[in-house]
Parts: C-alpha cells; sequence; structure tokens
C-alpha cells in the first residue's frame, strides 16, 4: 500500500501539492488526471523516488519493484527486441550470471544460474518481448532493427513495450496512448486489465480510463481528491461535489454578511460591545469554503465558412502511394458539405496517406481529385507542430495570416486557447506539445475551412482542451473526415467511418464495437491464412473475404449451375448428407459461442456489483481496509476472468466461421 501524508511538494517557489493525502491499496488501477501544471509528472517522480517531499511522509513497500515508461529515448544502435528486454533488469542479471558461469566452468554455480534464468523466465522472455511488440503494432521484420531506426512516435511505443517487459508491483504511465493508434489503444486496455500490480496512469483519454482505472485522482487546488470509478464516474462526483461546495459558500457567505452586519452595528454600543468581539472572534476562526470553480480556460468555435460545392471532393478511380508504389487504388468516393467522416484501419493501412491527399499535400499517382470551387481545407497533423517559427509568438502566427486584423482582436481569438498575457507575445519555441497542439489549432479555426481533416488532433491535448474541441467540432457546419484513437471524440463528431483497408476505402456500416469485432476477426484470418498453406491463394482470398467486414451483406448461396451429364442420383444424395452432416456439426459449436458470450454477460454484471460497491465512499474508510482489498482482488479475479471468456468466445466463433465456411462449399457443391 501507498501511503501519502499531508505531503508539500515543490517545484520551484510556490507549492504544487500542499497537505495532500492519497491512500493507494494494493493491486488498484488508478488514473491521475488535472490541468496542465498541476503536478502530476512531479508526483510521479516522487514515487519513482526521484524526488522528496517538502513536508510530510510517503510510505511504500521496500520490496515493491517500479516499472515506468521513460519520455525519452535516445537514437541507439541497440536492435529494438534487446532495448524491450533491458527492461527487465533481473532476467539480464540472470542472463549475465549463465555466461560468468559457463566462463568460470563450475558445474554447481552453472547449475544455479540456469535455475535462476528460469526463474526470471529467461527461457520465453523473447517470445514474451516479441509478443509485446507485436501488440504495439512492431512487424516481425523490424524486431531486429536498431532504437535508431525508429521515428520518435514508435521510439515512445519502445518505451512502452520496456516497461510493460519488467516485472512490476507498481507501474507507472504517463500518457501511454499519445503515438497510438486506435487499435494498439485497444491492445493496451487488455494488457492493463489483465496486469496483476498495482497501476497508476496519466491519461487524457476518457474511453481509455473509463475502460481501465478503478478509481480517479484528480489534483485540484493542491489537494489529491480520490474517486471511485473510471472517468465518467469522476465527473458525475465531482459535479456533485461541487454542488455541495457551491452550497455551503453560499450558505456561509450569508452567515458572514449577516455577522458582519451585527458588528457593524452594534460594535460601538457599550451593551453589545462584547457580542461584537464575540463575533469577529468568531469570524476568523471561520475556516472559510471557497468557491467552486468548474470553468474551462478554453472556449472558441468555428466561424462560419464560405458555401461550396456539391461534392466537396470527390475520387476519380485514384491511386495514392509513395516512389511508385501504391497503397490505396481505385478510390471513387466522394466528400459532401456537412459530412462527417471517421477513418477506421490498421496501422500503415493508408489513412494518413488519404487525409494527406485530400488535403493536396500529396500528389496522386493515377487518377484524379475533383476539388469544389471555395473549398476552404482546415489541416491538422502532428508534423505541423514542428513547422510553427519557434522566434515567432501566436499573435504573430495569426498576423501572418490576417496582415489587417487588428491585434486586441488576435489576442482576444488567442485568449480562447489559453493563450493570455504575455505568452501570446511570448516566442513559441519552449512551449509544450500541448501548447504548440492548441496554437496550430487556433490558428486552422482562424482560418474558417469549410472542410477539416484531422489527423490525431487530440495527442498531446488535456482532457479540458479536448472537450472544448468536441463541444466547436460538433457546432462545426462543414465537413469532417478525423483519424483519432480518441475513442469519445469520434463516437461525439462521426456519423460515418470509411474502412481503410486492402490497399482500398469503403464504407463501414457499424460502429467502434463492430470495429472491434471485425479487428478480432481479422486478425484469426490472418493466423489462419497461415496456417494453412496448403490452400490456394484464391481460396484464402474467399475466406478473407468473407469475413473481412461486418458491413458486407451475408454470403449468399451459390447459384444453381447446370448438373454435369451422367452424374448419378446417388452422388447427389450422398453430398445432401455430407451436407446435412456439416450443419450437425455447427450445432455444438453454436451452443460453445452461446456459453461463451453467457459468461461473459455474467462477468459483466458480477463486475457491475463489484464497481458499484466500490463507488461507495464508505468503503474507503480506515475500518473498511480488509473489505476494499477482498473487493479488489475480486475485482482483478472478474477482470482476467472475463478477458479469459471473452478469448474463449473468439476461438469458438473462429471454429464456428470455418465449419460454417466447409457447410456453405459443400451446399455449393451439391446444388
Amino acid at each position: 500500500m501507498i501511503q501519502l501524508s499531508h505531503i508539500t511538494l515543490r517545484r520551484g517557489p510556490d507549492p504544487l501539492l500542499e497537505g495532500a493525502r492519497l491512500t493507494v491499496h494494493a493491486g488498484s488501477k488508478l488514473g491521475l488526471v488535472g490541468a496542465n501544471g498541476t503536478g502530476k509528472s512531479t508526483l510521479f517522480a516522487l514515487l519513482r523516488g526521484e524526488l522528496t517531499v517538502d513536508a510530510g511522509e510517503v510510505s511504500m513497500p521496500a520490496d515493491w519493484r517500479l516499472a515506468w515508461m521513460a519520455q525519452e529515448t535516445p537514437g541507439v544502435p541497440r536492435p529494438a527486441i534487446e532495448f524491450v528486454l533491458d527492461g527487465d533488469a533481473r532476467l539480464r542479471a540472470a542472463e549475465a550470471e549463465v555466461e560468468a558461469a559457463q566462463d568460470s566452468g563450475d558445474g554447481e554455480r552453472i547449475a544455479h544460474a540456469h535455475a535462476d534464468l528460469e526463474s526470471a523466465g529467461g527461457y520465453d522472455a523473447r517470445a514474451r518481448a516479441g509478443t509485446l511488440l507485436h501488440g504495439l503494432g512492431f512487424e516481425a521484420a523490424v524486431h531486429e532493427q536498431p532504437v535508431s531506426a525508429f521515428s520518435g512516435g514508435w521510439r515512445v511505443r519502445l518505451n512502452l513495450a520496456r516497461a510493460l517487459m519488467a516485472p512490476s508491483d507498481l507501474l507507472l504511465l504517463d500518457e501511454p496512448t499519445n503515438h497510438l493508434d486506435l487499435e494498439t489503444v485497444l491492445w493496451l486496455e487488455q494488457w492493463l486489465q489483465a496486469y496483476q500490480g498495482t497501476l497508476i496512469l496519466i491519461a487524457h483519454d476518457r474511453d481509455f480510463l473509463d475502460n481501465v482505472a478503478g478509481g480517479i485522482v484528480h489534483i485540484e487546488h493542491r489537494r489529491l481528491h480520490h474517486y471511485s470509478g473510471g472517468y465518467s464516474a469522476f465527473e458525475r462526483q465531482r459535479a456533485e461535489r461541487l454542488a455541495q461546495q457551491q452550497a455551503l459558500y453560499e450558505r456561509q457567505q450569508r452567515e458572514i454578511a449577516h455577522m458582519e452586519r451585527f458588528i457593524d452595528r452594534f460594535r460601538a454600543k457599550a451593551t453589545k460591545a462584547r457580542a461584537a468581539q464575540s463575533r469577529i472572534k468568531a469570524l476568523e476562526r471561520m475556516e472559510r469554503v471557497a468557491p467552486a470553480h468548474v470553468d474551462s480556460p478554453f472556449h472558441f468555435e468555428f466561424p462560419a465558412a464560405p458555401a461550396a460545392g456539391n461534392p466537396l471532393i470527390g475520387f476519380e478511380d485514384l491511386s495514392l502511394g509513395y516512389d511508385q508504389t501504391p497503397i490505396l487504388a481505385g478510390l471513387r468516393q466522394t466528400l459532401a458539405p456537412g459530412d462527417r467522416i471517421g477513418l477506421l484501419g490498421r496501422n500503415g493501412a493508408g489513412k494518413s496517406t488519404l487525409i494527406r491527399a485530400l488535403a493536396g499535400d500529396l500528389a496522386p499517382l493515377a487518377g484524379r481529385i475533383q476539388r469544389a470551387r471555395n473549398l476552404r481545407v482546415g489541416y491538422f497533423a502532428q508534423h505541423q507542430l514542428e513547422q510553427l517559427d519557434p522566434q515567432a509568438s501566436p499573435v504573430l502566427h495569426l498576423q501572418r495570416l490576417s496582415p489587417d486584423a487588428e491585434p486586441q482582436r488576435l489576442r482576444d481569438f488567442l485568449g480562447g486557447f489559453d493563450f493570455n498575457g504575455d505568452q501570446a507575445l511570448d516566442p513559441v519555441e519552449p512551449f509544450s506539445g500541448g501548447e504548440k497542439a492548441r496554437l496550430v489549432l487556433a490558428m486552422l479555426v482562424w482560418q474558417a475551412p469549410n472542410l477539416l481533416l484531422l489527423d490525431e488532433p487530440t495527442n498531446h491535448l488535456d482532457l479540458e482542451m479536448r472537450h472544448a474541441l468536441n463541444l466547436a467540432l460538433q457546432g462545426f457546419e462543414g465537413a469532417v473526415v478525423v483519424v483519432s484513437h480518441d475513442r469519445y471524440l469520434l463516437e461525439s463528431t462521426v456519423a460515418d467511418y470509411w474502412l481503410v483497408a486492402g490497399g482500398g476505402v469503403r464504407a463501414f456500416k457499424g460502429d467502434l464495437d463492430d470495429y472491434r469485432r471485425w479487428l478480432a476477426r481479422d486478425e484469426r484470418e490472418t493466423r489462419r491464412a497461415a496456417r494453412e498453406a496448403g490452400q490456394t491463394a484464391d481460396d484464402r482470398q474467399a475466406a478473407v473475404s468473407d469475413q473481412s467486414d461486418p458491413s458486407d451483406p451475408a454470403p449468399a448461396s451459390m447459384p444453381d449451375e447446370p448438373q454435369a451429364v451422367g452424374q448419378s442420383r446417388d452422388d447427389r444424395r450422398a453430398r445432401r448428407q455430407a451436407v446435412a452432416q456439416a450443419k450437425a456439426a455447427l450445432r455444438p459449436l453454436e451452443k460453445r459461442v452461446r456459453a461463451a458470450e453467457s459468461q461473459i454477460e455474467r462477468l459483466d454484471v458480477e463486475l457491475g456489483a463489484i464497481e458499484a460497491r466500490l463507488a461507495d465512499p464508505a468503503i474507503y474508510a480506515a475500518s473498511a481496509s480488509e473489505a476494499l482489498n477482498e473487493l479488489l482482488r475480486e475485482q482483478g479475479r472478474l477482470r482476467q476472468a472475463k478477458a479469459d471468456a471473452e478469448a474463449e468466445w473468439m476461438e469458438a466463433e473462429e471454429a464456428l466461421e470455418s465449419a460454417r465456411l466447409e457447410a456453405d462449399a459443400g451446399a455449393g457443391q451439391s446444388a
């Protein structure tokens, strides 16, 4: 258990935390949230032992193993998989001892060294590291490439893999979803749900927090406020707390005003002077309740843009790629005014390539893009943060877009993005990634686009800014195309999805839950194709096509064909019997699928009951610590059981779909 008792923590002259308290029970999974600059990363540094408190006490089990995600990765020549394995210090020590023992020739030492290596998981460590790299989007072919060969975003993933590789009792993750795509975020969620240690993570993705965290710690007014449940539960509980605080504040203000009127009225009267002095002392002793503040520093909306033709953009047999190698081909989509499209697809499938072409940053390899008159594109991408002029201020960046605009109007506009006072006039070079992202968004909004192209717009943005962007997008009247791993942003601002897969783009008639299921099926098909080496390429493609997209209609029965001359009645009867047997074989598989689904539903109900009990503030009282620990253990057990049940459901679905394919093939042959 971690215990922070009345701690004060400074970075500079002002305290970030003052008199703060927090208890973290073993096995808890907590999200740490708060505005930028409130001390989240500083608190992590304290837990890592890199800082000491200015006052108060920090208690943590001495034998706990800590793992954390580094924020910087030097461009070292070490192979990626070795870099990840380096995260397990005990493993590396055991490997070194094996090597030293073998050099010594001491048989007993060699035996002990190999036993320690086995205890450290050394014989399957490389496979575990490969699984982590695969889950984080690294193809097997790049596992041996040097770290220096990867871009900054992929190095962040390597840091994450290294942290997950290290056996730990306490895992600290600072913005682990930055630079991840949606598919990798979903994988990471499952990994963290099954993690058995204590987890504290800083994240600005509310869906991720809802699905991983069992509690939220909010840094506000230099204190640590603990809330049970995920981020959505935190929002509800905080709103209730603030409402109560505001009611107490208003009642206290009425009481203070009444006492001050009494003092002013009777201070000079001898018969009432003692009573007046008594009230003066009462006012001095009174612990003042602060007013509740929930105002966001961000407030902006998109201005009206000029009307444009319909369609805004049209593709005519478009092919896109690089160095004359197509990534996407045969595109014939159109974008109309008011369309709100979310792009789905695995990393590398071509989502950013498509956005770049829409923005005019990438010329087609073949075909053409037809653009409407008065089309005004607003394009946000991560590389634009590096294209800001480091010596120019936010005001100057806008002045370059609108030289005739009044400086005060520019400053008022930038205030909506929390660039206030001198910061609006300071060079952007020392700005954080979040501040630079806000400036790029401000420049985009200022230009009043009628087509927004957003490629991972929420990276580096805190929760308040994400919320403001979400509201602004809901009020935006133009067309939107967005790539994002932020599911809340997609679900609240997107109306339709396009799936970028297999070298093409097509409508996806489903929601993000359907997409998650599609990913699972696509992964199974990929594994199946690798196993079925004897199957023809055409047969494999047909199998993938049948299951690669839930938006496709169900496979139709094969059309009737003329019977071969001389085909015997016995042959037809035998084939009908074979089809009947194949269909009969489906029944136990269907039963297995239903059983797995029922198990998942039952576990969901049990988890809901546990989470409802964890939402009761009384369970966090000191006297209830044993009950709380039991609830947390049961929550972890149920989450693991649910993960196992979901794995069983996917295996059962795979077996059932294979059997259905065989039955359909037999039906076609017997017709």
